[in-house]
């Protein structure tokens, strides 16, 4: 049995080659790096806009993570599998690692990460992860491939995204300026978080409406975590101005929602295919919640997409 305490693997070292990427088209900029295959800015063109928090360490020093291969946190960071436990950190490791460049375009960025010796040290699965990033106009969409390179072994897995854009985006503006707009009506019931894993408990955030006001004090728990949500879409907005970041989601099962809390000048929307664990004991990675099963050979995609303006 490995020990609770087994180590995380390092970062894999950062290589000659470019650090940083940058995708253009005439409205706007994306730029992005190898080391986790992050975004970390989005900026227009018209109005040198930037849309994507600076990731200031003193508050949250991350702009748009990739979580993988798990979503949430685990009792103690560990997990059951085969007759032996690991430990793994909340939202798993590939947001710590240098991922290769398969393809550069003016529009289009290629990234992929595979298994090695230090991620089989705590995930004792064969995996590629690939993330593609295109850019057209002022919409930038994010698709995941997964692919079990596996000849005979099943891949278990989450993965989820976690952008954090500006909010408030312009300096005359606060927080509280800014909601959320559904693309219908919809309710709302958050379940509810403990030292990041699940309690069981909900609570209701919205009764029937299409616009969700932000304030610093409906994150006081924790983010909101959503399940069995019925919409697909939803866009930022200020009372201030006309600028908005738009989110499309398109078949993720869980959503979080969170900012780090009072003066933190972001807030993140987060689709999951994944989601933290209940309180209580450390399980088995296969009858975790979101869990998701690839056999040997087979592809998992999954696509979201940011809208600026």
């Amino acid at each position: 049995m490995l020990p609770p305490t087994s180590p995380a693997p390092p970062a894999q070292p950062v290589s000659a080659h470019p650090t940083h990427y940058t995708l253009f088209t005439p409205s706007c900029r994306a730029t992005f790096a190898s080391h986790g295959a992050e975004l970390t800015s989005l900026v227009t063109s018209a109005n040198g806009l930037e849309y994507l928090w600076p990731a200031d360490p003193a508050v949250w020093g991350r702009h748009a993570p990739v979580l993988f291969p798990l979503v949430g946190r685990l009792p103690g960071d560990v997990y059951h599998h085969e007759g032996r436990d690991y430990k793994l950190p909340q939202h798993g490791f590939a947001r710590d690692q240098q991922f290769a460049v398969l393809r550069h375009q003016p529009t289009e960025l290629v990234f992929q990460l595979q298994h090695d010796e230090s991620t089989q040290s705590i995930f004792p699965f064969a995996f590629e992860l690939t993330i593609t990033y295109t850019l057209r106009d002022t919409l930038l969409t994010v698709r995941w491939d997964v692919r079990n390179p596996a000849p005979d072994q099943t891949l278990l897995f989450s993965i989820g995204a976690h952008p954090a854009v500006r909010c408030p985006l312009l300096p005359n503006e606060v927080f509280e300026d800014y909601f959320f707009e559904f693309d219908h009506p919809v309710r709302l019931e958050r379940h509810l978080l403990q030292g990041g894993l699940l309690t069981g408990q909900t609570a209701p955030v919205l009764t029937e409406g299409n616009v969700l006001p932000l304030r610093y004090n409906l994150f006081a728990d924790d983010a909101l975590v959503f399940k069995h949500y019925d919409f697909t879409r939803l866009t930022l907005r200020s009372r201030m101005s006309a600028h908005f970041v738009r989110f499309q989601f398109d078949g993720f099962p869980y959503l979080g929602l969170w900012t780090k809390g009072p003066g933190a000048g972001f807030v993140c929307v987060e689709p999951w295919h994944g989601v933290a664990s209940p309180t209580g004991a450390p399980g088995e990675l296969r009858d975790k919640e979101g869990i998701l099963t690839l056999a040997p050979g087979q592809v998992f995609s999954a696509t979201y997409s940011i809208e600026v303006g």
